[in-house]
């Protein structure tokens, strides 16, 4: 009954900002589970050579370098991912941008890249995958999009990162309306909301992990079988009655004091 519950065996899935970071900790978790990758990111270097570094042992991680802080680039991706699959399975909206500023001084263009990039970009890039995805999808195993989302969505950090906290804050409510929409193709769209993982994006975990975890419940940041564990489970089987939902990875830090 509970056999293969987290295998991704013979599914197809797309991690975006898949070069490092979250979205390297993710894909590796999938090709570990059975599952062919393909990544994206913006500098072709990196995600090529990401791609060669976990394509080992008969896995398969493919590079799809693209800049997706544009619908044009989202668009672009789409027909590149189309040129070899007829389907998806499995779409992680992970490429993400942060900015912090004074509040008196906080820029026009740090507030637009971050909003575009953390809420426009997946949902034009989910919308251009939506016949990828429904060609994957059944009543017995839904096609999945994750959208990697924040605990700053959530709860606040002591940061000035305005539009950062303000986009991954619609990420959550815009995974909810999605996933309200697509279930009626067999789409299930749901979230996860990372707290302190070594990172670019987050480089307090990745540069000062020992004080980082003295202020996380758990007493320490997040590894990458954390990130990937939540990443499988809402891939997999295990993961097709969660819709909509959001769940905060992070050791706790919702309910610390900030």
């Amino acid at each position: 009954m509970f056999q293969n519950l987290f295998s991704l065996a013979g599914r197809t899935a797309l991690v975006t900002g898949g070069s490092r970071g979250i979205g390297k900790m993710i894909a590796a978790g999938f090709l570990e589970y059975g599952a062919k990758v393909y990544i994206t990111a913006r500098k072709a270097e990196a995600c090529d050579a990401t791609a060669a570094e976990l394509s080992v042992q008969g896995r398969q991680c493919i590079s799809l370098p693209q800049d997706l802080s544009t619908v044009a680039g989202c668009r672009a991706l789409a027909d590149q991912l189309s040129a070899r699959e007829s389907k998806l399975d499995i779409l992680v909206n992970n490429a993400g941008a942060a900015w912090g500023a004074p509040f008196d001084e906080f820029p026009e263009h740090g507030w637009d890249k971050v909003m575009n990039v953390n809420v426009k970009t997946p949902f034009f890039l989910t919308q251009l995958l939506h016949g990828a995805l429904k060609a994957a999808a059944s009543d017995e195993r839904p096609a999945k999009v994750i959208n990697i989302a924040s605990i700053d969505g959530i709860r606040l950090n002591p940061l000035e990162t305005y539009s950062y906290h303000a986009s991954k804050s619609a990420l959550i409510y815009l995974t909810r309306r999605m996933a309200a929409t697509l279930v009626e193709d067999r789409i299930v769209v749901t979230a996860i909301a990372p707290g302190p993982f070594a990172s670019e994006m987050n480089r307090a975990a990745r540069d000062h992990a020992d004080e980082v975890a003295k202020r996380t419940p758990l007493g320490r940041i997040g590894s990458d079988e954390d990130m990937a564990g939540a990443a499988i489970y809402l891939a997999s089987r295990a993961g097709d009655y969660v819709v909509g939902d959001t769940i905060a990875v992070d050791g706790g830090n919702a309910y610390a004091k900030i």
